[in-house]
């Protein structure tokens, strides 16, 4: 079921009459049946993974906080090498064997198989690793319920594409729950149809534009054709990824669960290192505290510092996909936030003065926009010819016919709204505000989904392929 489809509407609804209509001592378990229900219905044959998963880390971590301190270490192997090697294995098997096979000279695809990556497990992977970490760490009670842990691996507003959730911030709600106040049903709905608007109205019509010009670029020779296609994804990735988000934040509101920002206006960052505290902020927050600070941190001088920046972009590159371009993406951010830091920390921390803001924005924006292009193309020789025709200029048609004047008029009425949310933060003030106010932008977002909106085919969310 996707997000953006009535199914799932349905299926919502219907979780959400049953969740309030039960008794409270029943309601996990309703959440758990519908959160597994729902991941069936993608393909009930790895729901075995989810759950084989799910008991060996619930066993591992009541293990580890049992274990005097020399024994913990080897039940938490025991949960990483189950958690990565499952991931190691369904989404990059293929990848490794086919350059083991390359760099041996076997002919190609001499040892792969026919792998299809199960539902979110990059997200729920990650999920399970921070918990065991936490208990190991002492940061972490482990979890007695079972029923309580494995709806915290598989609650299924965040189960395709996160947010990543802390174990202290979903158990801190579901032990403590309160019912939403009327604040918080109407910021919840509110992001429900702010997310299904960002995907249908803006992510999907960009996705047209982008996927006409990545699947053939001979057809769309030209610098203006390269920049309004890889323009294109940017706000595809954009609109879609954060648009799935709102929507998984809304959700959970409307069920009594608050998750942490996913993203905050993220093209409106004035450096690299801005930009990854406003992009994906569940992964860059993992990264930062179970991959960058066990390697060491800023805390062993300059060259450790960009090292261990370096090592962790490529590793997180590497988690989105089983790609060298995806490796190659996550070394370009690594660079560019290693050549901030050379430069100073906090002058690309501290944000600039008025007048200087817009250059840095317009400069971080296209140094982010570079880097999609190995994010989008299919493979690296696309990736070097999408580059060499950024600099290439033949003329303006080409610009026209990619990216239609009304899609650009919506683009530049987004900026505006984002510069506005940036000052004001005026939606989040929506929930609280007049009446007329909320029903007004709640009927405009229907509005735009019913009048612009993709949606003859439901298009699956970007991140649903990591």
């Amino acid at each position: 079921m996707l997000f953006n489809t009535t199914e799932f509407f349905v299926f919502l609804a219907i979780v959400l009459a049953l969740f309030y209509a039960s008794p409270r001592a029943f309601r996990r378990v309703i959440l758990l049946v519908a959160s597994y229900v729902f991941y069936l219905s993608w393909n009930y044959k790895f729901v075995v993974l989810l759950l084989g998963l799910t008991v060996v880390d619930y066993v591992a971590a009541i293990a580890i906080e049992r274990a005097p301190a020399r024994r913990k270490k080897p039940f938490l192997l025991v949960s990483l090498a189950a958690n990565l090697g499952m991931l190691g294995f369904f989404k990059y098997y293929n990848f490794f064997a086919d350059n083991l096979a390359q760099l041996l000279r076997f002919p190609p695809h001499s040892w792969t198989f026919s792998i299809i990556l199960p539902l979110g497990i990059s997200f729920h992977t990650f999920q399970s690793i921070s918990y065991v970490v936490d208990v190991y760490r002492g940061e972490q009670k482990a979890i007695r319920n079972p029923i309580d842990y494995a709806l915290f691996i598989s609650f299924f507003p965040q189960l395709v594409a996160g947010p990543i959730v802390r174990a202290r911030e979903f158990f801190a709600d579901l032990y403590a729950w309160k019912h939403p106040s009327q604040e918080e049903v109407l910021r919840g709905v509110l992001l429900v149809f702010l997310g299904l608007t960002k995907k249908i109205a803006f992510a999907d019509q960009f996705a047209q534009i982008s996927d006409s010009y990545f699947q053939n670029l001979s057809a769309h020779p030209g610098g203006f054709a390269a920049w309004s296609g890889v323009f294109a994804f940017a706000m595809q990735i954009f609109f879609d990824f954060s648009g799935y988000t709102d929507m998984a934040i809304g959700m959970a509101l409307l069920l009594g669960f608050h998750f942490p920002v996913n993203f905050r206006r993220p093209y409106l960052a004035f450096s690299i290192t801005d930009f990854w505290h406003r992009w994906h902020i569940s992964l860059s927050r993992w990264l930062r505290d179970y991959l960058y600070i066990p390697l060491g941190g800023n805390r062993n001088g300059r060259l450790m510092t960009y090292r261990n920046l370096m090592l962790t972009m490529l590793l997180g590159g590497l988690w989105h996909g089983a790609s060298w371009n995806f490796v190659i993406w996550g070394g370009y951010h690594g660079g560019l936030l290693s050549i901030e830091r050379m430069m100073g920390r906090r002058e690309f921390e501290k944000k600039p003065p008025i007048w200087l803001y817009p250059l840095r924005a317009l400069i971080t924006f296209g140094l982010v926009c570079i880097g999609w292009v190995f994010f989008r193309a299919a493979t690296f020789a696309d990736s070097g010819y999408v580059l060499s025709q950024l600099v290439h200029f033949q003329g303006a048609r080409q610009m026209q016919a990619l990216l239609p004047r009304w899609l650009v008029y919506m683009t530049f009425a987004s900026l505006a709204i984002a510069v506005i949310e940036e000052k004001f933060a005026w939606t989040e003030r929506l929930s609280r505000g007049p009446a007329w106010a909320y029903a007004a932008f709640t009927i405009l977002l229907l509005l735009t989904i019913e009048l612009i909106g993709v949606t003859e085919k439901a298009l699956p969310f970007v991140y649903f392929q990591f």
